[in-house]
């Protein structure tokens, strides 16, 4: 979802920004003791995280910078605008 954030000085318009918003998505690793975040629309936007609270934090920095170095290479910044979440269950015989 996009929203606009517009930044007013003493009535001047100093800058204009899209929000964005993208799911993210968590997963344990016990091997590694840490939570793994990753962004299904961003290829290659991973991190991790101690706790989930920091997992979320790295994660968020990982799209600011991932979305400012595609905007500065003038390449196109994808966005969640048109995914469908779902989950799937199915049985598995061990």
């Amino acid at each position: 979802m996009r929203r606009q954030r517009v930044v007013i000085f003493e009535n001047v318009i100093i800058c204009s920004m899209n929000m964005l918003r993208y799911h993210v998505m968590l997963r344990w690793e016990p091997d590694d003791k840490v939570y793994t975040a990753w962004v299904p629309s961003l290829p290659g936007c991973v991190t991790f995280g101690n706790t989930i609270e920091e997992a979320l934090e790295m994660v968020r920095d990982a799209i600011e910078i991932y979305v400012e170095t595609l905007i500065s290479h003038g390449e196109e910044v994808p966005t969640d605008e048109s995914v469908i979440e779902r989950t799937i269950e199915i049985q598995a015989h061990a």
